[in-house]
């Protein structure tokens, strides 16, 4: 898996115009899987998101979590961090995980993260076309690949 994870001070989804899923501070998480992903790395990157010390503490050092913080997380899935850009102008999405694939894995972070975030957690709907809306706060980004653990 690979996340995208966004410092946010306000995030949000729309899908036809309908604003679907919305937070306020806390992480937006852009997520793409692959056929290779499974449980292990479910588990592993829900903690890794929800521990990440990526919020200032009251001296303004990048010390706090999102869980400490009270912050929240929207998750969405977007299988395009997988492509391959080596040959050609037009990327190449194999690594992507299919729909059969994909959405349960999809669902299972959504819960995972909830789970470890001890409260819901927002997200996208697999396969919608969607508009993105976010405050990045700092700017802070960051990319985890669950590949690349050591």
């Amino acid at each position: 898996m690979i996340a995208v994870v966004q410092r946010v001070t306000e995030a949000s989804v729309t899908i036809h115009g309908v604003i679907k899923s919305q937070i306020g501070k806390g992480l937006l998480v852009l997520i793409g899987i692959e056929d290779a992903d499974n449980d292990e790395d479910i588990e592993w990157l829900s903690t890794k998101l929800v521990g990440l010390r990526i919020f200032d503490d009251a001296e303004g050092v990048m010390n706090v979590s999102v869980k400490d913080d009270g912050g929240d997380i929207l998750l969405v899935s977007q299988f395009t961090l997988h492509a391959s850009t080596k040959k050609g102008m037009r990327p190449s999405y194999i690594k992507a995980a299919k729909p059969p694939v994909a959405i349960p894995l999809y669902e299972k972070m959504i819960a995972a993260l909830g789970k470890e975030l001890g409260k819901s957690v927002q997200s996208g709907e697999f396969g919608a076309d969607m508009k993105i809306a976010l405050l990045n706060n700092g700017p802070v980004t960051i990319v985890i690949d669950t590949k690349n653990k050591v």
